[in-house]
């Protein structure tokens, strides 16, 4: 069945992996790897999947547009920029490669909360979670502007547009252990979350 959000899903796989060793995009989690688990979520729930990565060959069996940097060398926030300006829709929901406990509700919630917002981003006790976030195109330039200021970090532009700011209370009930924000940096990452999930 085609999605009804006239959203674009955006997987961010740009990074050059080096405290893991290896591609995190396809390292498995439990016998899946954690891109093809990202990429079958974003089927279902939005009409355009786009992956952002400087490795293109290495995703062509992706039924999906694929993007190198438009901004090279700029980490996730030019990763952000690239997905956000070939994006169909005017909102895309961002994510990094290297998340493989997204929940399909909480991100169903994110986008009910969408209004005329730009930046629709949930924020847990640990923060702002810029990586698990809607994004509008209104985006792009105060992305480029601050890019262009020398700053990388995907937070420091919110303050250039119009943000919704979800709390933590308001979505715990569908993700309690707040799963969707982990992400997999380093082998000993990997190891401990591989031995949480076993005992959960």
């Amino acid at each position: 069945m085609e999605p009804e959000n006239k959203i674009t899903g955006i997987i961010l796989s740009g990074g050059k992996s080096i405290r893991m060793g290896e591609n995190k995009a396809f390292i498995e989690m439990e016998g899946v790897p954690i891109i093809s688990a990202i990429y079958s979520l974003f089927k279902e729930l939005f009409q355009e999947v786009i992956i952002v990565t400087n490795q293109k060959e290495l995703f062509t069996h992706f039924d999906s547009r694929i993007y190198a940097d438009l901004i090279p060398n700029k980490g996730a926030l030019g990763g952000l920029y690239t997905g956000i300006f070939f994006s169909t829709f005017h909102y895309s929901f961002c994510v990094a490669c290297d998340m493989p406990f997204i929940k399909k509700s909480l991100v169903q919630y994110l986008i009910k909360n969408i209004r005329d917002d730009d930046v629709i981003v949930p924020r847990t006790k640990d923060g702002l979670q810029p990586l698990h976030a809607i994004y509008s195109k209104n985006c792009l330039d105060p992305i480029k502007n601050i890019i262009e200021q020398g700053k990388y970090k995907i937070i420091d532009f919110y303050h250039l547009v119009k943000i919704k700011i979800v709390e933590e209370n308001d979505f715990f009930s569908l993700d309690p252990l707040r799963e969707s924000f982990i992400n997999v940096n380093t082998p000993e990452e990997l190891l401990s979350v591989k031995r949480v999930k076993k005992t959960i």
